[in-house]
Protein backbone atom coordinates (compact mmCIF):
# COMPACT_ATOMS: atom_id res chain seq x y z
CA UNK A 1 0.00 0.00 0.00
CA UNK A 2 1.21 3.51 -0.80
CA UNK A 3 0.08 6.48 1.29
CA UNK A 4 1.30 9.94 0.35
CA UNK A 5 1.13 12.30 3.34
CA UNK A 6 3.53 15.02 2.19
CA UNK A 7 1.00 17.29 0.52
CA UNK A 8 2.43 20.43 2.08
CA UNK A 9 5.60 19.79 0.09
CA UNK A 10 3.72 19.21 -3.15
CA UNK A 11 0.51 17.68 -4.41
CA UNK A 12 -0.31 15.41 -7.30
CA UNK A 13 -1.78 17.26 -10.29
CA UNK A 14 -5.51 16.62 -10.54
CA UNK A 15 -6.96 14.98 -13.64
CA UNK A 16 -8.60 18.24 -14.72
CA UNK A 17 -5.31 20.10 -14.37
CA UNK A 18 -3.42 17.46 -16.35
CA UNK A 19 -5.97 17.68 -19.15
CA UNK A 20 -5.77 21.47 -19.20
CA UNK A 21 -1.96 21.47 -19.31
CA UNK A 22 -1.91 18.94 -22.16
CA UNK A 23 -4.53 20.93 -24.08
CA UNK A 24 -2.46 24.11 -23.94
CA UNK A 25 0.66 22.25 -25.05
CA UNK A 26 -1.22 20.70 -27.95
CA UNK A 27 -3.45 23.53 -29.21
CA UNK A 28 -2.57 26.62 -27.18
CA UNK A 29 1.15 26.59 -27.88
CA UNK A 30 1.37 30.10 -29.31
CA UNK A 31 3.15 32.99 -27.60
CA UNK A 32 0.51 35.11 -25.82
CA UNK A 33 2.39 38.24 -26.89
CA UNK A 34 2.02 37.38 -30.58
CA UNK A 35 -0.68 39.21 -32.53
CA UNK A 36 -1.78 36.31 -34.74
CA UNK A 37 -4.50 33.75 -34.06
CA UNK A 38 -2.29 31.26 -32.20
CA UNK A 39 -1.02 34.03 -29.94
CA UNK A 40 -4.57 35.16 -29.20
CA UNK A 41 -5.58 31.57 -28.40
CA UNK A 42 -2.72 31.30 -25.90
CA UNK A 43 -3.56 34.70 -24.43
CA UNK A 44 -7.12 33.53 -23.88
CA UNK A 45 -5.88 30.69 -21.67
CA UNK A 46 -3.91 33.20 -19.59
CA UNK A 47 -6.86 35.58 -19.27
CA UNK A 48 -9.21 32.77 -18.30
CA UNK A 49 -6.80 31.63 -15.58
CA UNK A 50 -6.56 35.16 -14.20
CA UNK A 51 -10.34 35.35 -14.13
CA UNK A 52 -10.70 32.03 -12.30
CA UNK A 53 -8.11 33.02 -9.69
CA UNK A 54 -9.52 36.51 -9.20
CA UNK A 55 -12.98 35.07 -8.53
CA UNK A 56 -11.64 32.91 -5.70
CA UNK A 57 -10.28 36.04 -3.96
CA UNK A 58 -13.01 38.50 -5.02
CA UNK A 59 -10.42 40.80 -6.60
CA UNK A 60 -9.79 42.22 -10.05
CA UNK A 61 -8.01 40.19 -12.73
CA UNK A 62 -5.65 43.16 -13.16
CA UNK A 63 -4.41 42.58 -9.60
CA UNK A 64 -3.06 39.09 -10.39
CA UNK A 65 0.61 38.82 -11.41
CA UNK A 66 1.78 35.42 -12.67
CA UNK A 67 5.12 34.13 -11.35
CA UNK A 68 7.10 30.89 -11.25
CA UNK A 69 5.83 29.98 -7.77
CA UNK A 70 5.67 30.97 -4.12
CA UNK A 71 9.36 31.78 -3.79
CA UNK A 72 9.33 34.24 -6.66
CA UNK A 73 6.04 35.74 -5.45
CA UNK A 74 7.56 36.35 -2.02
CA UNK A 75 10.73 37.80 -3.53
CA UNK A 76 8.77 40.13 -5.80
CA UNK A 77 6.47 41.24 -2.99
CA UNK A 78 9.19 41.93 -0.44
CA UNK A 79 12.04 43.25 -2.55
CA UNK A 80 9.64 45.03 -4.89
CA UNK A 81 7.80 46.77 -2.05
CA UNK A 82 10.97 47.63 -0.13
CA UNK A 83 12.68 49.19 -3.16
CA UNK A 84 9.59 51.06 -4.30
CA UNK A 85 8.88 52.59 -0.89
CA UNK A 86 12.34 53.08 0.66
CA UNK A 87 12.05 56.87 0.57
CA UNK A 88 9.12 56.57 2.98
CA UNK A 89 11.07 54.49 5.51
CA UNK A 90 13.43 51.60 6.06
CA UNK A 91 11.66 49.43 8.65
CA UNK A 92 10.40 45.97 7.64
CA UNK A 93 8.59 43.59 10.01
CA UNK A 94 8.08 39.84 9.82
CA UNK A 95 7.87 36.85 12.18
CA UNK A 96 10.47 34.35 13.34
CA UNK A 97 8.58 31.43 11.76
CA UNK A 98 8.25 32.54 8.14
CA UNK A 99 9.22 30.37 5.18
CA UNK A 100 12.84 30.56 4.02
CA UNK A 101 11.73 32.48 0.93
CA UNK A 102 10.69 35.30 3.25
CA UNK A 103 13.40 35.07 5.91
CA UNK A 104 16.25 34.88 3.42
CA UNK A 105 14.85 37.83 1.49
CA UNK A 106 14.61 39.80 4.72
CA UNK A 107 18.24 38.95 5.45
CA UNK A 108 19.17 40.22 1.98
CA UNK A 109 17.25 43.44 2.59
CA UNK A 110 19.03 43.90 5.93
CA UNK A 111 22.32 43.71 4.07
CA UNK A 112 20.93 46.31 1.66
CA UNK A 113 20.40 48.84 4.45
CA UNK A 114 16.89 48.09 5.69
CA UNK A 115 16.00 47.49 9.34
CA UNK A 116 14.15 44.20 9.92
CA UNK A 117 12.16 43.34 13.04
CA UNK A 118 11.55 39.62 13.64
CA UNK A 119 8.48 39.17 15.82
CA UNK A 120 8.25 36.36 18.39
CA UNK A 121 5.47 33.75 18.47
CA UNK A 122 3.78 31.91 21.31
CA UNK A 123 4.17 28.20 22.12
CA UNK A 124 1.70 27.34 19.34
CA UNK A 125 3.51 29.42 16.73
CA UNK A 126 1.03 32.31 16.68
CA UNK A 127 2.43 35.83 16.33
CA UNK A 128 2.11 38.15 19.32
CA UNK A 129 -0.10 41.03 18.17
CA UNK A 130 1.04 43.32 20.98
CA UNK A 131 4.62 42.93 19.79
CA UNK A 132 3.48 43.76 16.26
CA UNK A 133 1.67 46.91 17.35
CA UNK A 134 4.73 48.02 19.29
CA UNK A 135 7.03 47.38 16.33
CA UNK A 136 5.07 49.43 13.78
CA UNK A 137 6.14 53.06 13.52
CA UNK A 138 6.20 55.85 10.94
CA UNK A 139 9.31 54.32 9.34
CA UNK A 140 7.54 51.01 8.69
CA UNK A 141 6.92 50.39 4.99
CA UNK A 142 6.18 46.66 4.89
CA UNK A 143 4.95 43.89 7.19
CA UNK A 144 4.94 40.22 6.15
CA UNK A 145 3.04 37.60 8.15
CA UNK A 146 2.31 34.17 6.68
CA UNK A 147 -1.26 32.93 7.01
CA UNK A 148 -0.52 29.25 7.73
CA UNK A 149 2.83 27.99 8.92
CA UNK A 150 4.18 25.34 6.58
CA UNK A 151 5.69 23.18 9.34
CA UNK A 152 3.21 23.11 12.22
CA UNK A 153 0.03 24.49 10.65
CA UNK A 154 -0.34 27.51 12.94
CA UNK A 155 -2.97 29.93 11.62
CA UNK A 156 -1.91 33.53 12.03
CA UNK A 157 -4.49 36.26 12.82
CA UNK A 158 -3.79 37.94 9.49
CA UNK A 159 -6.87 40.15 9.42
CA UNK A 160 -6.21 41.48 12.93
CA UNK A 161 -2.52 41.91 12.17
CA UNK A 162 -3.24 43.88 8.99
CA UNK A 163 -5.71 46.07 10.86
CA UNK A 164 -3.15 46.76 13.61
CA UNK A 165 -0.52 47.71 11.03
CA UNK A 166 -2.77 50.00 9.02
CA UNK A 167 -4.15 51.64 12.17
CA UNK A 168 -0.67 52.70 13.28
CA UNK A 169 0.68 53.43 9.80
CA UNK A 170 -1.87 53.55 6.95
CA UNK A 171 0.92 53.84 4.38
CA UNK A 172 2.61 50.55 5.33
CA UNK A 173 1.98 47.57 3.04
CA UNK A 174 0.82 44.24 4.46
CA UNK A 175 1.98 41.03 2.76
CA UNK A 176 0.99 37.47 3.53
CA UNK A 177 2.51 34.25 2.28
CA UNK A 178 -0.64 32.25 1.54
CA UNK A 179 1.09 29.27 -0.02
CA UNK A 180 -0.24 26.88 2.66
CA UNK A 181 -3.61 28.60 3.18
CA UNK A 182 -4.87 29.23 -0.35
CA UNK A 183 -7.34 26.47 -1.19
CA UNK A 184 -7.66 25.59 2.51
CA UNK A 185 -9.18 28.87 3.72
CA UNK A 186 -11.54 31.48 2.30
CA UNK A 187 -9.36 34.52 1.64
CA UNK A 188 -10.70 38.00 0.89
CA UNK A 189 -7.67 40.32 0.59
CA UNK A 190 -9.63 43.56 0.32
CA UNK A 191 -11.81 42.78 3.33
CA UNK A 192 -8.84 41.48 5.33
CA UNK A 193 -6.52 44.40 4.64
CA UNK A 194 -4.00 42.37 2.63
CA UNK A 195 -2.05 44.41 0.07
CA UNK A 196 0.16 41.62 -1.29
CA UNK A 197 -0.48 37.85 -1.27
CA UNK A 198 1.69 34.97 -2.53
CA UNK A 199 0.44 31.62 -3.85
CA UNK A 200 2.03 28.54 -5.43
CA UNK A 201 0.17 26.23 -7.84
CA UNK A 202 1.73 22.92 -6.87
CA UNK A 203 0.32 23.08 -3.33
CA UNK A 204 -3.25 22.93 -4.72
CA UNK A 205 -2.91 20.09 -7.25
CA UNK A 206 -1.59 22.40 -9.93
CA UNK A 207 1.68 22.19 -11.88
CA UNK A 208 5.09 23.04 -10.46
CA UNK A 209 6.77 26.20 -11.71
CA UNK A 210 3.64 28.36 -11.55
CA UNK A 211 2.36 30.81 -8.95
CA UNK A 212 0.87 34.24 -8.59
CA UNK A 213 1.14 37.40 -6.55
CA UNK A 214 -1.95 39.43 -5.74
CA UNK A 215 -1.03 43.12 -5.79
CA UNK A 216 -3.69 45.53 -4.58
CA UNK A 217 -4.29 48.21 -7.20
CA UNK A 218 -3.00 50.93 -4.86
CA UNK A 219 0.13 49.03 -3.75
CA UNK A 220 3.43 50.26 -5.10
CA UNK A 221 6.10 47.67 -5.92
CA UNK A 222 9.14 47.73 -8.18
CA UNK A 223 9.58 45.01 -10.87
CA UNK A 224 12.41 42.57 -10.29
CA UNK A 225 12.47 40.84 -13.68
CA UNK A 226 12.99 43.22 -16.61
CA UNK A 227 12.67 42.44 -20.28
CA UNK A 228 9.89 42.56 -22.83
CA UNK A 229 7.40 44.33 -20.59
CA UNK A 230 4.83 41.57 -20.18
CA UNK A 231 2.24 41.96 -17.40
CA UNK A 232 2.34 45.76 -17.71
CA UNK A 233 6.08 45.67 -17.14
CA UNK A 234 5.68 44.23 -13.66
CA UNK A 235 7.06 40.77 -14.49
CA UNK A 236 8.65 40.38 -17.90
CA UNK A 237 9.14 37.06 -19.65
CA UNK A 238 7.13 34.80 -21.92
CA UNK A 239 4.05 33.48 -20.14
CA UNK A 240 4.21 29.87 -18.92
CA UNK A 241 0.87 29.15 -20.57
CA UNK A 242 0.55 25.46 -19.56
CA UNK A 243 1.49 26.26 -15.94
CA UNK A 244 -0.79 29.29 -15.74
CA UNK A 245 -3.75 27.52 -17.34
CA UNK A 246 -3.23 24.52 -15.07
CA UNK A 247 -3.04 26.78 -12.02
CA UNK A 248 -6.27 28.51 -12.99
CA UNK A 249 -8.01 25.15 -13.23
CA UNK A 250 -6.52 24.05 -9.88
CA UNK A 251 -7.69 27.28 -8.23
CA UNK A 252 -11.23 26.85 -9.46
CA UNK A 253 -11.28 23.19 -8.44
CA UNK A 254 -9.88 23.94 -4.97
CA UNK A 255 -12.90 26.07 -4.09
CA UNK A 256 -15.56 23.74 -5.48
CA UNK A 257 -17.42 21.92 -2.67
CA UNK A 258 -15.07 23.82 -0.40
CA UNK A 259 -16.80 23.25 2.94
CA UNK A 260 -17.07 19.52 2.29
CA UNK A 261 -13.36 19.29 1.53
CA UNK A 262 -12.35 21.21 4.65
CA UNK A 263 -14.60 19.11 6.86
CA UNK A 264 -12.99 16.01 5.37
CA UNK A 265 -9.49 17.35 6.08
CA UNK A 266 -10.35 18.10 9.71
CA UNK A 267 -11.83 14.62 10.11
CA UNK A 268 -8.56 13.16 8.81
CA UNK A 269 -6.55 15.28 11.21
CA UNK A 270 -8.69 14.42 14.19
CA UNK A 271 -8.55 10.70 13.39
CA UNK A 272 -4.78 10.74 12.99
CA UNK A 273 -4.26 12.69 16.23
CA UNK A 274 -6.52 10.31 18.16
CA UNK A 275 -4.47 7.32 17.04
CA UNK A 276 -1.10 9.03 17.46
CA UNK A 277 -2.04 9.93 21.04
CA UNK A 278 -1.96 6.21 21.89
CA UNK A 279 1.73 6.00 21.05
CA UNK A 280 4.07 6.59 23.95
CA UNK A 281 6.37 9.62 23.71
CA UNK A 282 4.52 11.47 20.94
CA UNK A 283 4.39 15.27 21.29
CA UNK A 284 2.20 17.30 18.95
CA UNK A 285 3.70 20.63 17.92
CA UNK A 286 1.19 23.46 17.61
CA UNK A 287 -2.55 23.56 17.99
CA UNK A 288 -4.69 20.53 17.19
CA UNK A 289 -8.24 21.90 16.96
CA UNK A 290 -10.30 23.73 14.37
CA UNK A 291 -8.21 26.84 15.08
CA UNK A 292 -5.28 25.16 13.32
CA UNK A 293 -4.76 24.34 9.64
CA UNK A 294 -6.87 21.35 8.59
CA UNK A 295 -4.17 19.59 6.60
CA UNK A 296 -0.99 19.68 8.73
CA UNK A 297 0.10 17.67 11.76
CA UNK A 298 3.61 17.97 13.19
CA UNK A 299 4.74 15.53 15.83
CA UNK A 300 7.97 14.99 17.72
CA UNK A 301 8.79 11.37 18.52
CA UNK A 302 11.03 11.19 21.56
CA UNK A 303 14.04 8.95 21.17
CA UNK A 304 13.78 8.67 17.37
CA UNK A 305 15.51 10.89 14.81
CA UNK A 306 13.12 12.32 12.23
CA UNK A 307 15.19 11.21 9.24
CA UNK A 308 15.30 7.65 10.54
CA UNK A 309 11.54 7.59 11.12
CA UNK A 310 10.88 9.11 7.70
CA UNK A 311 12.75 6.32 5.92
CA UNK A 312 11.29 3.63 8.15
CA UNK A 313 7.78 4.77 7.22
CA UNK A 314 8.85 4.99 3.59
CA UNK A 315 9.72 1.29 3.75
CA UNK A 316 6.02 0.72 4.50
CA UNK A 317 4.90 2.98 1.64
CA UNK A 318 4.08 5.96 3.86
CA UNK A 319 5.56 9.26 2.66
CA UNK A 320 6.00 12.12 5.13
CA UNK A 321 8.57 14.88 5.64
CA UNK A 322 11.06 16.01 8.24
CA UNK A 323 10.13 19.69 8.35
CA UNK A 324 9.86 21.93 5.30
CA UNK A 325 10.69 20.34 1.95
CA UNK A 326 12.60 23.50 1.05
CA UNK A 327 15.04 22.94 3.90
CA UNK A 328 14.68 19.26 4.83
CA UNK A 329 17.98 18.43 3.12
CA UNK A 330 19.85 20.74 5.45
CA UNK A 331 21.22 19.51 8.78
CA UNK A 332 20.05 22.52 10.77
CA UNK A 333 17.32 22.59 13.38
CA UNK A 334 13.94 23.96 12.34
CA UNK A 335 13.72 27.69 13.06
CA UNK A 336 9.98 27.27 13.60
CA UNK A 337 10.40 24.61 16.26
CA UNK A 338 13.11 26.71 17.92
CA UNK A 339 10.80 29.73 17.90
CA UNK A 340 8.07 27.80 19.79
CA UNK A 341 10.77 26.66 22.26
CA UNK A 342 10.46 22.96 21.61
CA UNK A 343 12.74 20.97 23.91
CA UNK A 344 16.24 20.83 22.42
CA UNK A 345 16.24 17.03 22.59
CA UNK A 346 13.16 16.91 20.35
CA UNK A 347 14.30 19.30 17.63
CA UNK A 348 15.72 16.46 15.56
CA UNK A 349 12.69 14.24 16.14
CA UNK A 350 9.91 16.17 14.38
CA UNK A 351 7.96 14.76 11.44
CA UNK A 352 5.21 16.44 9.41
CA UNK A 353 2.16 14.62 8.08
CA UNK A 354 0.11 16.63 5.58
CA UNK A 355 -3.13 15.61 3.92
CA UNK A 356 -5.22 16.56 0.90
CA UNK A 357 -8.85 16.12 -0.12
CA UNK A 358 -7.95 12.83 -1.83
CA UNK A 359 -6.50 11.34 1.37
CA UNK A 360 -8.84 8.70 2.77
CA UNK A 361 -9.61 7.55 6.29
CA UNK A 362 -8.11 4.19 5.31
CA UNK A 363 -4.89 6.01 4.43
CA UNK A 364 -4.84 7.61 7.87
CA UNK A 365 -5.50 4.30 9.63
CA UNK A 366 -2.70 2.59 7.71
CA UNK A 367 -0.20 5.41 8.36
CA UNK A 368 -1.07 5.57 12.06
CA UNK A 369 -0.78 1.78 12.38
CA UNK A 370 2.65 1.80 10.74
CA UNK A 371 3.73 4.68 12.97
CA UNK A 372 2.64 2.75 16.07
CA UNK A 373 4.42 -0.35 14.80
CA UNK A 374 7.64 1.42 13.81
CA UNK A 375 8.32 3.80 16.70
CA UNK A 376 8.95 1.17 19.45
CA UNK A 377 11.30 -0.75 17.14
CA UNK A 378 13.32 2.36 16.30
CA UNK A 379 13.52 3.30 19.97
CA UNK A 380 15.00 -0.10 20.79
CA UNK A 381 17.67 0.33 18.13
CA UNK A 382 18.40 3.88 19.31
CA UNK A 383 19.16 2.63 22.84
CA UNK A 384 21.81 0.19 21.65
Amino acid sequence: MEVYLDNSATTRCSQRVQEMVLRTMDTGYGNPSSLHKKGIEAETYVKNAASKIARTLKVSEREILFTSGGTESNNLALIGAAMANRRAGRRLITTQTEHASVLNVMSFLEESGFEVIYLPVDKDGVVLLDALREAVNEETILVSVMQVNNEIGAIQPVEQAAAAVHEKNPKALFHTDAVQSYGKMQIRPKKMGIDLLSVSAHKIHGPKGAGFLYVKDTAKIKPQILGGGQQSGMRSGTFNVPGIAGMGEAAAEAYEDFETKIEHLYSLKERFLAQAAKIEGIIVNGKTGRDSAPHIVNIAVSGVRSEVLLHALEDHGVYVSAGSACSSNKRTASHTLQAIHLDQQLLDSAVRFSFCADTSLADIDYAAAKLAETVPVLRRYARR
